[in-house]
């Protein structure tokens, strides 16, 4: 879903729509066990029990061969994984990597196409933030496996869903290979920023004539931040609704938003805003927002990103 100001908007709340270009935090796993006896050893996992961000207890009979992945931020993971041979779908948001674009969609994240995913004939189902309930009730009445994995803002709900998304595709071993690398970016991002000045920072999600939207205190964004040394000005507030009036009052240092769909260059443009010191000062920055907003294999990237924008020639 988005937002208007003249412009796209992106609405809060980790949809994460736009397009990605940066390389990502690990490479991608090799596709599937080359050798017999990794393939026998996958297959001794099944059946598998799993209880997801639901509180569902779900059994896996068998090693799931098809699998349709309703969120970005899974589908990046099944890629990391090395699994993406299994991917028969994804949702029409699902854009990074580019080999993405090659797999058929099955709706969006919050508006499953139910006919097109029973046409895919899935034998698991992964979704993640804001899928439907009404939706997994639905599948499971039709006999199709579902998984939902909500990594329930915080950074380390990032690491869960990763290695919940590699435990039911028997893929453990490229799960936590994925989950040090992103360590290893956080420990160094953590040990470049000590030290350095805090500075006040405003990530923005949305603005214009329908609202100001950012990251709240009680959001993993935040949490982020913190992490890159930076003092999120909304940090007092839960959730994602904010005002141009609190934005002028809080005078952030630093301001962080999206770079696709020119909504920088109409954000430095737009009354009010242009005015910002932040604006007037170049400390308006147009980043890769999906490393950031997608809780995935590229968050140590994102991080990363965050800390360049907030900290400049000093990191």
């Amino acid at each position: 879903m988005k937002r208007k100001s003249g412009l796209l908007l992106l609405l809060a709340g980790a949809l994460f729509l736009s397009g990605c270009a940066p390389e990502p935090v690990v490479e991608v796993a090799p596709e599937e066990p080359a050798h017999q006896e990794a393939v026998q050893e996958e297959a001794s996992l099944y059946p598998m029990t799993v209880v997801d961000s639901y509180g569902r207890e779900v059994i896996l009979e068998r090693q799931p061969q098809r699998v349709i992945a309703m969120a970005p931020s899974i589908t990046e993971t099944v890629f990391a994984l090395g699994a993406q041979s299994r991917l028969v779908g994804r949702t029409e948001y699902c854009d990074y990597p580019e080999e993405a674009a090659e797999i058929p969609t099955a709706g969006s994240l919050m508006t499953p196409n139910m006919e097109r995913i029973i046409e895919l004939e899935p034998d698991l189902v992964i979704a993640s933030t804001h899928f439907p309930e009404e939706a997994v009730k639905t599948l499971e009445g039709l006999g199709i496996d579902v998984v939902v994995f909500v990594p329930q803002e915080s950074f380390e709900g990032t690491y869960k869903v990763i290695e919940s998304v590699g435990r039911v595709l028997g893929r453990v071993d490229e799960a936590l290979a994925i989950r040090e690398a992103i360590e290893d970016k956080v420990l160094e991002v953590r040990e470049r920023v000590e030290g350095l000045p805090g500075k006040r920072v405003y990530f923005v999600v949305g603005f214009g004539e329908y609202g100001d939207f950012t990251a709240g205190g009680d959001t993993f964004i935040n949490e982020m931040i913190e992490m890159a040394g930076g003092e999120n000005i909304a940090g007092d507030v839960e959730g994602w609704g904010y005002s141009l009036e609190k934005i002028i009052e809080k005078d952030p240092e630093v301001i962080i938003i999206t770079k696709f769909f020119g909504l920088k260059e109409a954000f430095e443009t737009t009354p009010n805003y242009m005015d910002l010191n932040a604006v007037k000062n170049g400390e308006l920055h147009g980043l890769d927002i999906n490393e950031i907003e997608r809780q995935g294999p590229r968050s140590g990237l994102g991080l990363e990103s965050l800390a360049k924008a907030i900290h400049g020639d000093l990191y």
